[in-house]
């Protein structure tokens, strides 16, 4: 869990944490660390992520993640609505339903990956027959 940039670890069976106050977190797994940001739509994730968490350094991973995200729909214009959603959550200051926006996008990259696999399947298989 990261509580305002602080990683705090469960070593109990149980705990419970409070927040009395505003306060920036993120459970495990919504955190992702950056070497596991390796595809395009991740790594918008990241950078919205470190925004969240660095309030200090919020514009540069603002101005971060929106180049990786204008990239990511000018590489797959179907991604649009998506990043618009992306964008007015971060515009309003909701960086953290960004986040949750942001997976949206993860999902959507993956469906395109996988008929782009789906596709130079059948164009191997098609390539073999002849």
């Amino acid at each position: 869990m990261v509580i305002n940039g602080a990683v705090i670890e469960n070593i109990g069976a149980n705990a419970k944490i409070l927040v009395h106050n505003m306060a920036t977190i993120l459970r495990d797994k919504e955190v992702l660390p950056d070497e596991d940001s390796a595809t395009p739509a991740s790594r918008v994730y990241f950078a919205l992520q470190c925004a969240y968490m660095f309030p200090e350094k919020q514009s540069d991973y603002l101005g971060l993640a929106e180049n990786h995200l204008s990239d990511y729909v000018n590489a797959c214009p179907s991604a649009a609505p998506i990043a618009e959603n992306i964008r007015a959550q971060v515009e309003n200051k909701n960086l953290y339903k960004g986040l949750k926006a942001v997976q949206a996008l993860i999902e959507h990259e993956a469906k395109v990956l996988a008929s782009f696999s789906q596709e130079v399947e059948k164009l191997s298989v098609a390539k073999d027959t002849d």
